[in-house]
Parts: structure tokens; sequence; C-alpha cells
């Protein structure tokens, strides 16, 4: 049994996320999770809301409430919401946690003990209106690279360049609006990123089956322009993780706090402790997951992100964990993603544009969107989100294709041979060349799958449904029974069984439609079909059924045309 770590880029507490940010991170992450334990596997699967920085204080700013207690109310509705998706986390924890503040903190005092943190007086942006030492997001301006109007302090968005706000042309502050700026003199703690460039990139040259998208960002930080920069890793900042060197004061860090790109990715390993913690298990139980003094060393650890995490998940946080000199464990594999679009324009959460999680669901179950996203996921390129795309997907894939096989075959049998699995006839050629091909499809689907190629899954898995339908076209029962209904029988019996198969093989992709079909077909056998000629009679004769609630309803253009229009791209 091999085990498997997985973590998905955890999100901003920001508000509710977009579509795009659910297919570029927790969903496939989902996807291979859900697949790794239906292959008998061991998973830990970590998420967690993230917390700390000026997108937390700028949104609890805007709700009117403390920062703490915006945090944690809506820590609960993304939990509520990744409910909603069928995200099945081992946890979903915080990055406000003690357990995160703890370790931090011990990663802060480690890298400062291997000479990786250096004290640097520096002239950061003041707001004269505000008050207040602006950190890099509460600054905006117009890009110097690409030009875009709207660039923040520490990145652009558009071009994904790293920034410092004293780059940015027109800059204001996002409290306050003013262009009063000025700098003036502070203190912050650095990374010595610059120390660990050698061997930063040996180990990601060992990267060999790493996607081309995540090696590229990788290289063009190491290497571009003046190669790989220090980065500040402490703020002026109320809210966050304190700076200390361990459990000790650090003298002239008073009242700062770290980074959130320093504390978000250690919040990988705190979240683990979170679950211990919360089930009750001992350090032991996570540490045999992280720490390769510990056990750690047969764990395969795969994280998903967007590509405009890419950076930090590929150079930041390994220098922290490489730079610890502890043995904690790497990241094996990371899947990076492109940017899903949205009618012609980009999702963005800070702008209010696109379909946002907590509206899909409020429109379909959340295995229409499952689907749809996981089959389009932007994965060699960006893709777009159009809803003439997302009805065509939906009414021909899961309407026509798996839920109309079920429907077909479920209610045919009730009508000739009542509800359960009927006896007579026998396999012929026809059912055998089914076999074979459903035997090389899904060895396919599991290679596509270990390998994270999302879309070549889909594709693979559609194909595995369209192999039904096709031989039901051709062995055509209804019609088989006027002569011979022993054959009928047996052709209907391999039907029914499909129906198990395909709920196994389709439960990573749509849980509950998959849960629903075991149900209907009374089985709880959902054991992965290494054997597809076995797996094709685990529903033996007289194996009592249902005919199940229509699988998947086909969207009219009506509601295509009023989701269009409801949901234009901006939300208030």
């Amino acid at each position: 049994m091999a085990r498997h770590l997985v973590t998905s880029a955890i999100p901003y507490i920001n508000g509710i996320k977009h579509l795009g940010n659910l297919v570029g991170s927790q969903l496939p992450a989902d996807l291979f999770a859900r697949f790794q334990r239906a292959r008998g596997n061991e998973v830990l699967f970590l998420c967690a809301t993230d917390e700390h920085g000026t997108p937390a204080e700028l949104a609890a700013a805007k709700a009117g409430k403390p920062v703490d207690e915006y945090c944690a109310e809506m820590w609960a509705v993304q939990d509520e919401i990744a409910k909603g998706f069928r995200l099945s986390f081992d946890h979903f924890g915080r990055s406000s946690s003690e357990q995160n503040r703890k370790l931090t903190q011990h990663f802060a005092g480690r890298l400062a003990e291997q000479g990786l943190l250096e004290e640097v007086t520096e002239k950061q942006v003041y707001s004269v209106a505000d008050g207040r030492f602006l950190p890099d997001r509460y600054i905006e301006g117009t890009c110097p690279n690409c030009g875009f109007e709207s660039a923040r302090g520490d990145q652009c968005d558009n071009c994904t360049k790293q920034l410092d706000p004293v780059d940015l042309i027109d800059a204001h502050s996002t409290i306050s609006g003013s262009t009063d700026l000025e700098m003036r003199e502070t203190k912050h703690l650095y990374l010595r990123q610059s120390q660990m460039k050698d061997q930063l990139n040996d180990w990601i040259d060992t990267k060999k089956d790493w996607p081309i998208l995540t090696t590229s960002i990788a290289k063009k930080w190491l290497n571009d322009g003046d190669g790989l920069q220090d980065r500040g890793i402490t703020r002026d900042l109320s809210w966050g993780v304190p700076v200390k060197n361990g459990e000790a004061d650090w003298p002239g860090m008073e009242g700062k706090v770290f980074y959130v790109w320093f504390d978000a990715p250690i919040e990988y390993i705190a979240c683990a402790n979170e679950w211990t913690d919360a089930n009750g298990l001992s350090d032991a139980d996570w540490q045999r997951w992280w720490r390769t003094d510990k056990g750690a060393d047969d764990v395969r650890y795969t994280q998903f992100m967007g590509k405009d995490n890419v950076p930090f998940h590929t150079l930041s946080f390994p220098v922290t964990i490489l730079g610890s000199g502890e043995p904690w464990k790497l990241v094996d594999y990371i899947k990076g993603f492109n940017y899903l679009n949205y009618d012609g324009g980009q999702f963005s959460t800070s702008r209010g544009r696109g379909v946002f999680m907590d509206q899909a669901l409020s429109i379909l179950p959340s295995d229409y969107w499952r689907w749809w996203l996981l089959s389009h996921a932007p994965e060699s390129s960006d893709s777009e989100f159009t809803w003439e795309n997302f009805q065509a997907s939906v009414n021909k894939d899961l309407a026509d294709v798996l839920g109309n096989f079920v429907s077909r075959v479920t209610k045919f049998c009730r009508s000739k041979f009542g509800e359960t699995v009927p006896t007579g006839g026998a396999w012929g050629a026809a059912e055998e060349a089914l076999i074979a091909e459903l035997t090389t499809r899904i060895r396919a689907y599991e290679t596509h799958m270990d390998a994270m190629e999302v879309r070549k899954s889909a594709s693979e898995l559609r194909a595995i449904w369209a192999a039904g339908n096709e031989y039901l076209q051709a062995a055509a029962p209804w019609t088989t029974f006027k002569t011979d209904p022993e054959q009928a029988a047996a052709q209907i019996r391999m039907a029914l069984n499909l129906i198990r198969l395909y709920a196994v093989l389709s439960s990573p992709f749509i849980p509950d439609a998959s849960a629903a079909l075991m149900s209907a077909m009374q089985s709880e056998d959902d054991t992965w079909p290494d054997d597809v000629n076995a797996a094709l009679t685990a529903l033996p004769v007289g194996h009592a059924f249902t005919v199940p609630e229509v699988t998947f309803r086909k969207i009219t253009d009506d509601e295509r045309a009023e989701w269009q229009e409801r949901f234009a791209g901006t939300r208030d």
C-alpha cells in the first residue's frame, strides 16, 4: 500500500472563491486523493485557509469586523462550501492556528541558526494620510512591466512579475486612496534565498517528471535577470504570527509579524498537527507524514496549485525546508495549473468577476461542476468557461452518455425481468470484446490518473461510459428479447454490472452520482476493477436493484440564457 500526502494551495480567507480557484488547486487535488484511496492506498489530504496578511485585514475592515472574528466566520463559510463540492480533506485547517504559530517561529529560529536570515534596515512606503507603513498589498498602481493599472505592491496579477511597491507607477494607498506616500526607514528580516540557489537548482534538476509549466516558472525565477533574490519575511502588521526566534523574543522585531508567504506554506505541516490534535492522535501520527526520520521516507508528496503560486512552492518554501537543516519531507511532485478564464475575461476574487463557488452550488449539484471543470482543466494552457460549453458538456457527457445508459438499462430490466439481475443466456463474442476494450481503457485511465493528467483521465472515463452505450446499442436487448429472451437477459446482466463498474470508476470525478448509482444497485462492493471480468460479475443473478432517479438532468436553453445574464461577470 503506497502512502500519498496531498496538499492543495491554501485559499485566502478574504471571501468566497470562484470556479477558477477551485479548478486550479482544490478540485484536482481531491480527484487525485479520491483515486488513490479507491486504489486502496493510504492518503492524507490537507488544506486550510490562509488567514494572515493584508487581504484578511482589508476584507475584515470592509466587513466592519475585527480581523480574527472575520477569519473565524469565513473559515466556517469556506469549510461548508468545500463540503458542498465534496472536497474530501482529511483536515481543513487554519493558518492562524496555534500549531502554525509555533511551527513558523520554530522554522525562523532554525533558519537564523543556519545563517539564512538577515536583518535589513530599508525604506518602505509610509502613508501620511493613514499614519502607517503600507505592506505590499495595501498599495496599488500601474505595473512597470506590462502596464496593468491595478498591479499590487508585491506582484502584478496580469503578468505575474514580482514587484516592490516602489516599482509601481502612480502608486496609491488601497486604504484611503491617498497618493501622499513617502519612504521611511524600518527594519525587517530577509530570507537569504540567494545562498540556496545552487542547491535549489540541483534539486529541481532531479525532478524530471515535473510539468513543463512548473519547472519553467521555477527556472525563470532562479535565473532571469539577477537571479533568485533574497526576500523579506516580516511585515509591519498586527495580524499574523508574531516574529520570534523559536520561543525567544527577537530584539528589534517587536510589533512585527511574519510575512504571509512565509507562514502560509508552513501551515501544510501544521495542518497535519491540527488533524492529529482534532482526532485525539499523537504527534507521531502527523510526523510520520512529514519527518523523514519518523517514517515519511516512503511518502509521496504531491502539491496542487495555480501557476501564480508556483514560485513560492518551488523556491521559497523549499528554502525554508532545506535551510532548516532538519529532516522534513520535501515535495515530490508539483502539479501547476494555468488560469480558467470566464466568458472572454478573467475570474477575479478581488474584483468580483465570474461564478463563485456558493453561486454555482445554488444552481446545480456539485457533480455537474466537478465534471465540467475537471474535463476542461487548464493544464497545458489557459482554458475558458462559457455557458454554451458548460451546457453542451453536461447534456452530452453526463445526461446522454452516462445518465441515459443507466436509465435505459434499469427501466428495461424492470419491465421485462423485474428488479433483480436476470438469469439465463451466456456471454459471447460481443461481451468478450467489450471486456477486452474496457480492460485496455481502464488501465489507460489508471495511468493518466496516476500521472495527474486530468483532462486525459476525464476523456478516458467518458470513453469507458461510451463503450457501454455502444455495446447496448449493438446488442439491442429490446430487440433480442423478442426472439431470445435468455440472451437478452445475459446482455442486461452485463449492462447492470456495468452500472456498478461505472460508479466505482467515476467516484473520483462525480462522487454523489457514483454513490447514488451504488445505492440503486444495492451494492457496497466498491472494489477497484483490477480484474474487469470479475468486476462484471459482481452483481450475481437474483441480486436486487432499484431504478434510480434521473442521474443527470439536461440544462435547458432558457436556463443557460438566464444564468448567462445573471452571472454577467460581477458580484456585489
